[in-house]
């Protein structure tokens, strides 16, 4: 699991109540400041001289108590009025190079039992859960914390201290805090890693119980009931997951007929055909669908995670396949439900869910389309014509999160791997002397999702494309000289004569080695002016991520003449952002 490392990301925590013992917890792992003492927040974020901005934290913990913000005053008119000042101050202390986390909230105080019943303390929790979703809409880099959620799990009675209260305004007891430690250095990890994409299940004793061959004479545990209700418990966890973006795939020895039947038309399935991006019911070797799918859905090996209630099938796959991730299983049907939601926390979890991560299964599907296409049509240049490709230059501003994506996960199609925070991203979209190109590709099987970027230094005499991404899904379609040609137009017409490349190779981009001479565009050997890729982001998490030594990035400067501008075959039709 690739992940970057908790130990060089500096946090801040902030709060209205003591947290110094969380703090002190926190700093055995990571680098932390807490501000200038509990209760002034707001203040140290808004003041330039503050000790937190002094230490420039990549990531942000405010973890507020209701009752403090409220002032101990109950009131909806006055509680509503003192949640939006809260809010309106803290938005305009946001960096767009930071990232935030803003606890809900969950009310606690002596004082509820006789002032405020159940329904007023949800009603106050609520409108402080509604404006923080306004301003996580509102801001790319600012994600909700689930303090509620940990509370909750605990028992407010368990989770509160009312002698660590007035001993120092410690609101939380040990255990409480340290799960609020857990939980946020979870956040911490979620922020660098690299999430897997496809889960592939095996079927007999795993989404089900028992044998799809043998079904008529022994019926399967898959039901609302006992045992039975283990496995529909776990295919519900898998839905969930699907929803979120987590792509599904069956990898299973069984009779086809056998297994799509029971799918399609088992009374209690949650997950039916429609739910699985890719299928291999056979008696092949399961490393071998494995690799084909991986080939179908033009993913590294490196993108599945694979699950099987056989201990020699997933030793096999370890052996054969070591790139693919295969976690145990649970003796337990009783554990299904659970480990698989660790499977998920484990791989597949983000900080955030986009539209493009929930729509996945529905554009794998659409891409198996095309491949039936590409087959059946008379020709390459035929194939793309029937495909009515269209692609849609979008506001990249509205799209920080899928940008940010983007940058940091798309490794074939990706001319310098140059990766970069959402706040980075934030900074080089308010940089005058960059121009961020985005791209949106459609065509008629459906919508592919903000699948292209690039961006362009104007800030020199000659620009420079200083990066390059295409999301796989949409490679091998021509679309790349469709998005060239619509920057360099963009250029010409702002008077540039011309336009340089960078291409840095790795081990992952290899595909697109040849594109600029592919473009027209000639290689030369002067590199004057030209910064260093690791010179372009801020100071912490920004330049290059890659795996590779720094020597051996044999960086290469491509130049194109504008006024030159070759003519190019790619039927694509292009289209702006209203």
């Amino acid at each position: 699991m690739e992940e970057r490392g908790m130990a060089g990301t500096r946090i801040a925590l902030l709060s209205n109540v003591n947290m110094d013992f969380v703090i002190r917890l926190l700093q055995k792992q990571v680098q932390v400041c807490g501000g200038e003492g509990y209760g002034n927040e707001l203040g140290a974020m808004i003041n330039p001289a503050s000790s937190y901005h002094a230490f420039r934290p990549d990531i942000t913990f405010l973890v507020m108590d209701l009752m403090e913000v409220l002032g101990h005053d109950l009131e909806p008119e006055a509680a509503e009025e003192k949640i939006h000042g809260w809010f309106r101050e803290l938005e305009s202390a946001l960096r767009p190079e930071g990232i935030y986390y803003v606890s809900d909230a969950y009310l606690w105080g002596p004082e509820l039992s006789v002032t405020a019943d159940a329904g007023r303390k949800a009603a106050l929790e609520q409108l402080w859960q509604k404006r923080l979703e306004g301003l996580r809409d509102a801001h790319g880099n600012v994600r909700l914390l689930a303090y509620h959620h940990m509370v909750e799990e605990m028992g407010g009675e368990n989770a509160f201290s009312t002698k660590m209260w007035y001993m120092g305004k410690i609101l939380l007891g040990n255990e409480a805090q340290k799960r609020l430690c857990g939980l946020i250095l979870e956040q911490v990890r979620l922020e660098g890693q690299v999430p897997k994409k496809v889960l592939l299940l095996d079927l007999d004793n795993t989404l089900w119980g028992g044998l799809a061959g043998e079904s008529d004479h022994t019926p399967l545990e898959l039901s609302e009931e006992h045992g039975g209700l283990a496995y529909k418990d776990l295919q519900r966890v898998l839905l969930q997951m699907q929803k979120q973006g987590v792509v599904l795939g069956i990898v299973s020895k069984n009779n086809e007929e056998d297994a799509l039947e029971i799918i399609a038309g088992h009374p209690h399935m949650v997950l039916r055909p429609w739910a699985f991006a890719a299928r291999r019911i056979n008696w092949r070797p399961k490393h071998e669908n494995i690799r084909e799918i991986a080939q179908e859905l033009n993913l590294g090996l490196d993108s599945f995670v694979f699950w099987d209630d056989s201990p020699q099938e997933r030793q096999l796959v370890k052996e054969l396949l070591p790139q693919v991730e295969v976690p145990d299983f649970p003796e337990r049907k009783e554990e299904l439900a659970s480990a698989m939601t660790a499977i998920y926390r484990r791989y597949f979890a983000k900080p955030v869910v986009t539209r493009e991560d929930r729509e996945r299964t529905e554009q794998y599907t659409a891409n198996a389309a095309r491949k039936q296409l590409e087959a059946s049509a008379g020709g390459f240049e035929e194939y793309l014509r029937q495909l009515e490709i269209k692609a849609v230059r979008v506001r990249p501003e509205r799209h920080l999160e899928r940008l940010t994506q983007l940058m940091n996960k798309t490794n074939q199609f990706n001319l310098t791997t140059n990766r970069y925070t959402s706040g980075q991203l934030a900074e080089l979209l308010s940089d005058a002397d960059k121009r961020v190109y985005l791209y949106s590709v459609s065509d008629r099987f459906g919508d592919c999702g903000v699948t292209a970027a690039a961006v362009a230094d104007c800030g020199r005499t000659v620009p420079v494309l200083t990066d390059f991404v295409m999301s796989c899904r949409i490679m091998g379609k021509n679309i790349e000289y469709a998005l060239a040609e619509d920057i360099e137009r963009d250029l010409r017409e702002r008077g540039y004569q011309s336009l340089r490349g960078l291409y840095i190779p790795t081990a992952k981009n290899k595909p697109v080695e040849g594109l600029y001479e592919s473009l027209g565009y000639r290689r030369i050997h002067e590199e004057d002016g030209l910064r260093e890729p690791e010179q372009q982001g801020q100071s912490g998490n920004s330049g290059r991520q890659g795996t590779e030594p720094s020597g051996q990035w044999g960086r290469r400067v491509y130049e194109l003449e504008l006024a030159k501008s070759p003519s190019r075959m790619y039927y694509v039709r292009m289209g702006d952002e209203t």
